[in-house]
């Protein structure tokens, strides 16, 4: 998450993280949530870079790219071990 400093990448990862724990319907809790959207915007952000050469910027772009990063690995999460995360 370039460009948005310490506290928009916890405000940013905790609110893709809740987004993504709605979306899957799993029960995660605050801190699984910041770390998942946190995760999940560094897998899709390098996932995308890789493969398209670029990725969506700023505020609203991060939180997109986070929330659908977090969700998938969510869905990893549940192909591997076959249960929701807790």
């Amino acid at each position: 998450m370039e460009g948005l400093g310490w506290i928009g990448t916890l405000v940013v990862g905790g609110l893709a993280g809740w987004i993504a724990e709605r979306v899957m319907r799993s029960r995660i809790g605050l801190l699984g949530n910041i770390m998942l959207g946190i995760a999940g915007a560094v897998v899709l952000n390098f996932l995308l870079i890789r493969f398209t050469g670029t990725t969506y910027g700023g505020l609203v772009g991060q939180l997109i790219v986070a929330s659908i990063g977090a969700c998938l690995l969510i869905f990893a999460f549940r192909l591997v071990t076959g249960r929701n995360p807790r």
